[in-house]
Order: structure tokens, then C-alpha cells, then sequence
């Protein structure tokens, strides 16, 4: 044992002698899974089960309770780590992962996001002003009809296009021959105006086949990655990122994440679920639900987002956060004012609908964010 240890800030809720033994439970259960009175060993003791290093009130009825664990604990598996934060004790009610505190080794273990911000704007060419995203739908149409799609917000410059995180191998677009017409379709189209931009396939599939479309993306002269860690795992995520043969620029889709946030008193925070555990994944940008959206987000709740996913965090490279869902044109102004210019935006339907020129759209798209 190192004596090297990690943190996780929990919010209880509960009177004050209710919500302290909860943590003492939490100490036991994400280590040991055994009562206090059971683990006699003092080694165990000492070393294993959870330490209660603060104790604070928050609120009425509310504490945060900052409980470390040895590094060893997670034995040097990602899985095993989400295991030691959160396993057992997600699954009580009243208890919220507010904030994670991670050490030097895990940091080394896991080297986190190969591209980030920096990575993102080299490989686009653009050092300033955000990034416009944009995804490839509806679901049912063909390969040739999402190629033509893409070739045409391509031609009105929008930096990453990416399928619909619903797009996967469905018999009327399946994978191979989409990803190889929409990387065509948008190298003419950058031919032709002379842009950087770039196709980015949905690789979340079967676990067996995560790779193999991973590798044919790669192999396709594809952009980037788009994964739902939700429904393929954070190490699945992690995988990707740390595989020196694919080197391309993942982004996270949140599918099935959103149960783990919609609570105030269970979960996780925001600014973890989006922000931390994408970057110990190893994503590139992160996607999530914007306010005023169809999706219920707070304004706080995004600025959390955005600010986890460019603070400071170990070794860690900042990644762009990545707002969407419902967005409207007409709020672009005041999501800079909240965003900043280190932001991908991700807009789909509006794009869609503002007018059947969809190249005009994205121009327009552009004109609003100065670029």
C-alpha cells in the first residue's frame, strides 16, 4: 500500500445523525461490502475501508461528506474505480456524487483525452471562435440521402458532422457503405471551399464490433469517433481513446446517462457525469442537453458542464463542451455570453428547419458566431 489515496465528495441528505452514518456506510460498502463490526482486521481497517476526511453542512438537511479510499482499491481499472465511487451506494437513495478529487496515479493510469481542445481546433484549422457541430438524420433514410446531408452542410461549413447517435447498422444505412459515402461526400465538399471539415461516424454497436467500426472509421479517412459511453461503458470510451491505431478525436454521446443527473439528491452532479468522468474516459468533447432546450437542463447546471469540462483536472487536457438538444438559432448569442468561444455547438432540427437551403443554413449558422 502507497498510502496514496482518492476523493469523492458526496451530498447526503438527511438529519445530521442520519446523513453521518449514511457516510460511515458509504466507507464500508463502496470497499469492504461487510458491516463495521465484521472487519476486525486493523490492516483492513486502516488501509481499505473509506476514510471520512470532512464533514460539512450545505444546507437544511443537507451535508457533504469528503470520503477518501486507497488508490489501490481500484486496482488500476477504470471499471473498478467507477466501482469504489459509486457501485453499491448508487443504488441508495439520498446520496449524490458531487465532485471527484483524483491522485497522481490514476492520472497516470489513465492518460485521458489524446485530443482535447487544443487537438480539436489543430485539426480543423481554426484557433479561435467555437466549434459548429451538427448531426446527420432522420433515422430511415439511405445511405446515398445521408451522404448528400453531409455534403451539403460540408459545403456550408460546419466543422464536424456527425451521424445521429441513433445511426448504428441499420438495413436501410448500414455502417461500412455510410461511413465511406459521407467521408467522400464531405472531402468533395471541402475540395470545393476549401474547409477542414470533417465526418464523424457512430461507432457504438455490440461490444465485439465497438473495435472493428472503430478501425474501419480510422481506415475510412473518418474525422472522429461518436460513442454513447452510457450504452457501451466509460471503458469502452476508454479503449477507444487510448488506441494508438485509431488516434482520432472522440466525442460523447449522453444516451441513458440522463437518469444518473435528473435527481438533486441522487446520482451524480452535472459537472461530474459530463464533465470529470468524460475526461478520465479519455473524450474529446462532450455532449449534453442545453437550457431552454427539450431536455429540462438548468442554465447552472450547463455552466457546471462547462466549467468541468475545462478546469483544471491533474494532467488532464480540456474538452469542449458540447451543448445541444432543441437548440434554437436565435439563442446562439446568449450561449456564447454563458459558453464562451472554447464551446462546440451542436445543432441539428434548427438547421433542419430554418429553411429547406441547408448550405444557407449553415452559413447562417456560421455568421452568428462570428466565423
Amino acid at each position: 500500500m502507497t498510502g496514496e489515496r482518492f476523493t469523492v465528495v458526496y451530498s447526503i441528505r438527511g438529519d445530521e445523525a442520519a446523513a453521518l452514518e449514511k457516510a460511515r456506510i458509504i466507507c464500508f460498502e463502496q470497499t469492504v461490502e461487510l458491516d463495521d463490526e465484521v472487519v476486525t482486521d486493523p490492516i483492513i481497517r486502516d488501509s481499505i475501508v473509506g476514510r471520512i476526511d470532512r464533514w460539512t453542512a450545505v444546507g437544511e438537511d443537507r451535508f457533504e461528506a469528503q470520503i477518501s479510499y486507497a488508490v489501490e482499491t481500484s486496482a488500476g481499472e477504470l471499471t473498478q474505480l467507477l466501482n469504489v465511487i459509486f457501485g453499491n451506494t448508487s443504488i441508495k437513495a439520498g446520496i449524490r456524487v458531487e465532485h471527484l478529487e483524483l491522485c497522481e496515479s490514476i492520472f497516470t493510469k489513465f492518460p485521458g483525452p489524446r485530443f482535447g481542445i487544443e487537438g480539436w481546433r489543430r485539426i480543423l484549422d481554426h484557433s479561435e471562435k467555437p466549434l459548429l457541430c451538427t448531426a446527420l438524420k432522420p433515422m430511415g433514410k439511405s445511405v446515398e440521402e445521408i451522404a448528400a446531408l453531409a455534403h451539403r452542410f460540408a459545403l456550408g461549413g460546419v466543422d464536424v458532422i456527425k451521424d445521429d447517435h441513433g445511426l448504428t447498422d441499420q438495413p436501410f444505412c448500414p455502417f461500412h457503405p455510410r461511413v465511406e459515402a459521407c467521408v467522400a461526400a464531405v472531402e468533395r465538399a471541402n475540395r470545393q471551399t476549401g474547409k477542414n471539415c470533417i465526418y464523424v461516424p457512430n461507432v457504438t454497436a455490440p461490444a465485439p464490433e465497438v473495435l472493428e467500426r472503430a478501425h474501419f472509421a480510422r481506415k475510412s479517412a473518418a474525422g472522429g469517433l461518436l460513442i454513447a459511453p452510457g450504452l457501451n461503458g466509460f471503458d469502452t470510451l476508454r479503449v477507444l481513446a487510448e488506441d494508438a491505431e485509431i488516434d482520432l478525436p472522440i466525442i460523447s454521446h449522453p444516451a441513458l446517462l440522463g437518469s444518473m443527473v435528473t435527481s438533486k439528491e441522487s446520482g451524480f452532479s452535472h459537472a461530474v457525469l459530463f464533465g470529470q468522468l468524460q475526461r478520465l474516459a479519455g473524450a474529446d468533447a462532450s455532449v449534453f442537453p442545453n437550457y431552454g432546450g427539450r431536455f429540462g437542463f438548468s442554465r447552472e447546471e450547463c455552466a457546471s458542464i462547462s466549467e468541468s469540462c475545462r478546469a483544471a483536472m491533474g494532467s488532464y487536457r480540456s474538452i469542449f463542451p458540447t451543448p445541444g438538444g432543441g437548440m434554437s438559432l436565435e439563442r446562439v448569442p446568449d450561449m456564447l455570453e454563458l459558453y464562451g468561444e472554447d464551446v462546440m455547438f451542436l445543432i441539428g432540427g434548427a438547421l433542419y428547419a430554418r429553411s429547406p437551403d441547408l448550405v444557407d443554413n449553415a452559413r447562417y449558422f456560421l455568421s452568428l458566431v462570428g466565423r
